[in-house]
């Protein structure tokens, strides 16, 4: 079943069209990955399923339900929930307070924080701990949980690895597939290409705006992500 299907999207920043015409459905229990080189439009796009930048044409329908124009507050009422860049934790907030923001438009469902505390064994003995004095990938985690005490029938992730060690990362994405089990598809956005392809049952490479590879990681070459990753032209020069 498709959860969330976008078509022709566009999003401007001014004068900047960031997305341009882009095509994606996402199926429900999957995990999609988004892949690109800086300035590609991943944190756009994202912010767009959100609700935080409004489409300037396209579509968004999820759940069956048109979306395009709903406030970011109703789209997380109704399934969606976002892990932005940087963790955009409540630094003066404890692990515990941070976990409790999320379950203000929180839908039922299986998320609860005491069900974080069993995705992530570490946090109950720092739940009373700010999140100011925890490490990047323990304040990734917490920002995960956050996002998932919402009962969300969508996760967006954003950059889950940047700026976080390989290990960290590893960790992270041992509890990915808890997580869809749990009936919680995923959308991440990676900066790491092997990662994203390791996970992914579907991928999408977005340059300049627009999607110029997409399938499931098995079907497609390392050269095939390169030059799409890159923007290589394939096209041979005049006189090769």
């Amino acid at each position: 079943m498709t959860l969330l299907s976008v078509r022709s999207l566009d999003v401007q920043h001014g004068q900047l069209k960031a997305i341009r015409g882009l095509d994606l459905d996402v199926e429900a229990g999957q995990v999609l990955a988004v892949i690109g080189a800086n300035g590609a439009g991943k944190s756009t796009l994202l912010r767009a399923l959100a609700g935080s930048n409004l489409p300037t044409a396209g579509s968004i329908v999820f759940n069956g339900t048109d979306i395009t124009r709903v406030p970011a507050h109703r789209r997380v009422a109704g399934g969606i929930a976002l892990v932005p860049e940087g963790r955009k934790l409540f630094r003066s907030l404890t692990v515990e307070e941070n976990l409790l923001t999320g379950t203000y438009r929180r839908r039922p469902g299986p998320w609860s924080v005491e069900k974080i505390y069993e995705l992530f064994p570490w946090m109950p003995d720092r739940r009373r701990q700010n999140a100011a004095q925890l490490s990047g990938g323990e304040q990734q985690s917490v920002a995960i949980g956050r996002a998932l005490v919402s009962n969300p029938a969508l996760i967006l992730v954003d950059e889950l690895s940047l700026g976080l060690a390989p290990v960290i990362v590893r960790r992270i994405y041992e509890v990915l597939p808890t997580i869809v089990a749990e009936g919680t598809t995923a959308l991440i956005v990676e900066q790491d290409v092997a990662q994203a392809m390791r996970v992914a049952d579907h991928v999408h490479c977005l340059l300049e705006g627009r999607s110029v590879l997409e399938g499931h990681p098995r079907d497609l070459t390392a050269q095939q992500v390169e030059r799409a990753y890159f923007g290589i032209d394939e096209t041979p020069a005049a006189g090769e």
